[in-house]
């Protein structure tokens, strides 16, 4: 494609995309966040098997069956409040394609039972937050991609709502999903750094499989 089809194809996909998770937020709430969480399966599929802006690559199309998700367990679901641990902090990615990327770090998600999260703000144009996650899984012969996978990012329409008590924020691991470098190495992907990961395994959400 051209440089032009290019843009335009990306460009579709993430309006796709905040279009998906608005249905997610509005199928969690009408409904619950199990059928949501089937609802962003169906769409994240098709959208992988046709869309010309899909991270698979192209021969791997013709085959695709599917990403591996697993089942929707409801104890990876929590309503968390951000607190103001490591707020501050600098995160600076250096990317092969975007140059050196900045993040600030806003606080802590914490997540009972598993840990802390460190929520991060895009430092660039258009900000967002930026959730990633890496736990005991990854890297592991049937468990989630060996960098770390995304929760959130706001900037390119992957956004669960907030919770219900004040200044909370829908983090549910069920969504986690890996970065498009999982599946082509030309893609740059920040990864999750040390406050944000998880010594327990979370095995929920997208898994680890080569196409």
């Amino acid at each position: 494609m051209t440089a032009a089809t290019t843009a335009l194809a990306t460009a579709d996909w993430r309006r796709r995309v905040f279009g998906l998770y608005a249905d997610v937020r509005e199928r969690a709430v009408a409904e619950s966040p199990e059928a949501a969480h089937a609802l962003w399966r169906t769409g994240r599929d098709e959208l992988f098997r046709v869309h010309p802006a899909s991270a698979l690559p192209e021969q791997a199309r013709s085959s695709f069956r599917g990403l591996a998700v697993a089942p929707y367990d409801p104890a990876f679901r929590f309503e968390a409040i951000l607190d103001d641990d490591g707020a501050g902090e600098l995160m600076e990615v250096a990317t092969g394609t975007d140059g050196v990327v900045p993040f600030h770090r806003l606080g802590t998600l914490l997540l009972p039972g598993l840990g802390g999260l460190a929520l991060w703000k895009l430092g660039s144009y258009g900000g967002g937050l930026f959730l990633p996650v890496r736990d005991a899984t990854a890297g592991r012969p049937g468990g989630t991609y060996g960098g770390g996978r995304y929760v959130l990012d706001t900037i390119k329409g992957a956004h669960l709502g907030e919770g219900r008590a004040p200044g909370s924020l829908v983090v549910d691991l069920n969504f986690a999903y890996n970065p498009s470098c999982a599946y082509d190495e030309e893609w740059a992907c920040p990864l999750p750094g040390p406050g944000n990961r998880l010594l327990d395994e979370a095995p929920v959400g997208e898994l680890y499989r080569a196409y």
